[in-house]
């Protein structure tokens, strides 16, 4: 899989509400109303990563929790990332 220009990556994101990037990551920070929503959030995003073998590199901090994407086999973002990006979208919704 090819990794993204940024121009390319910016156009991807206008779908994406909230993340930001460029041609090397994508990066989004989830708030939820306390930390036990945020862990669920992230089992769940752990469970979607697993699934589509392609894990982010998380941090959590309370009730926010970061996600950043990136394919580094590819060097950059690949559709692989934007695919988990939008899953994830569904995932912090409930």
């Amino acid at each position: 899989m090819a990794a993204m220009s940024a121009g390319e990556v910016q156009t991807a994101l206008a779908s994406l509400p909230g993340w930001a990037g460029d041609a090397m990551a994508i990066r989004k920070t989830f708030t939820f109303p306390s930390f036990p929503a945020a862990i669920a959030f992230v089992n769940r995003a752990a469970e979607l990563a697993e699934q589509a073998q392609h894990h982010p590199d998380i941090d959590i901090r309370y009730n926010r929790v970061a996600i950043t994407l990136s394919t580094h086999d590819a060097g950059g973002v690949t559709e692989k990332d934007l695919d988990l990006a939008r899953k994830l979208e569904s995932a912090a919704a409930g």
